[in-house]
């Protein structure tokens, strides 16, 4: 089953976009000058300094008199409010979903800020599964997280599969050399900037989301339409080939419960619901109409982030950030070659429907 896989910041979301809005925002509220915002993107760096180091460093420039835990609520907010899925990039996906493509987000970043991200700009029923690196245990552009990214679309990570994959993103690190080290075919959305890699290189290059995504339709091995699939990202389970599955958390820490109430206001976390693609709602739970609703259950009952939970990249917590994609090291990436397999990946993958489905959740919360 042919699969497009997207990177979310910067690819599928104009987080930068939003960003400096909240940064706009923070210097008019505080009769800050202006001109600051330039010195609030640098220190960004893209998404790729930590929250906590931002943070800091305004909360010392400015001398404000607030807590780190305020301002980070401050900032998260702030993301929120002005995060947004463009009209052209829906219309891209849809285009892929009417072409006959499986849809599906691989992102590096904290599980809460970037589930947020996705309910709150309706990418959630456009697409059929999403991997976040925090709650995967694993960071791009480890081939692991795009083997996961698969089977939570339904497509098993055996045989050719990759061979039918492509990959779309902005960060060459991280997407275009994870997508080489996995063996799928990439588009690279430069940005306006100039390819600075030697080692490896996309298979194409594009401006926007729009083009990239209308260069992979065009491409020769493109698929043609299948019948069962519907516009809205949910899949008929004749279509897909194979029931559709929830899937149980990997790496869950010990301690995490396997369900609790939904949150409520601009910080809430995402509430999602295990089981069958576009099945009924259970009561208490937000209808996710794609097959990585089983990881967000458990999502649900771990410590707030920023606590310490989640995997290090480069000596840090992975959940201390609000939407930051840790920059992996990439000095051994050409050298490297994938080495994990489809059956390691079903063994890190609990899988079932149904009741099945939310009791094996369970299990892989407790330990």
């Amino acid at each position: 089953m042919p699969l497009l896989l997207f990177d979310l910041d910067n690819t599928l979301l104009p987080r930068d976009a939003a960003y400096r809005a909240w940064a706009q925002d923070l210097l008019s509220e505080h009769d800050l000058p202006p001109g600051d915002l330039d010195w609030f993107v640098t220190l960004d760096g893209g998404g790729y300094v930590p929250r906590s180091t931002v943070l800091s460093a305004v909360r010392r420039r400015y001398g404000l008199d607030v807590s780190a835990d305020f301002l980070l609520a401050h900032y998260r907010r702030g993301i929120n409010s002005h995060i947004h899925c463009p009209p052209r990039h829906i219309e891209a996906l849809r285009a892929a979903r009417a072409a006959g493509w499986t849809l599906g987000i691989v992102s590096n970043g904290g599980t809460r800020p970037q589930l947020e991200k996705i309910r709150r700009t309706g990418l959630s029923p456009l697409v059929d599964g999403w991997v976040i690196s925090e709650e995967a245990d694993c960071v791009k552009p480890d081939p692991l997280i795009f083997e996961m990214a698969a089977q939570r679309c339904g497509v098993a990570p055996i045989g050719d599969w990759a061979e039918h994959t492509w990959m779309i993103g902005d960060h060459a690190p991280a997407d275009i050399a994870g997508a080489e080290l996995t063996g799928l075919r990439s588009v690279w959305l430069h940005h306006g900037r100039p390819w600075a890699e030697s080692g490896y290189r996309p298979t194409l290059k594009a401006a926007g989301l729009p083009e990239a995504v209308g260069q992979v339709l065009a491409a020769r091995n493109a698929p043609s339409s299948r019948p069962g699939v519907r516009s809205d990202g949910s899949l008929r389970k004749a279509a897909a080939g194979m029931p559709v599955r929830a899937t149980a958390l990997v790496g869950v820490r010990s301690g995490a419960r396997p369900a609790v109430a939904a949150l409520e206001g601009p910080s809430a976390s995402v509430p999602a619901t295990a089981g069958t693609a576009g099945e009924p709602v259970p009561a208490g739970g937000r209808s996710v109409r794609n097959r990585s609703g089983g990881f967000a259950v458990i999502a649900e009952g771990r410590s707030d982030p920023g606590t310490g939970s989640g995997p290090r990249v480069s000596g840090r917590p992975g959940s201390a950030t609000d939407g930051l994609r840790p920059a992996p090291a990439v000095a051994a990436v050409t050298a490297a070659t994938p080495t994990t397999t489809a059956a390691a990946t079903t063994r890190a993958i609990p899988r079932g429907t149904g009741a099945e489905g939310a009791a094996a959740a369970a299990v892989a919360a407790a330990q």
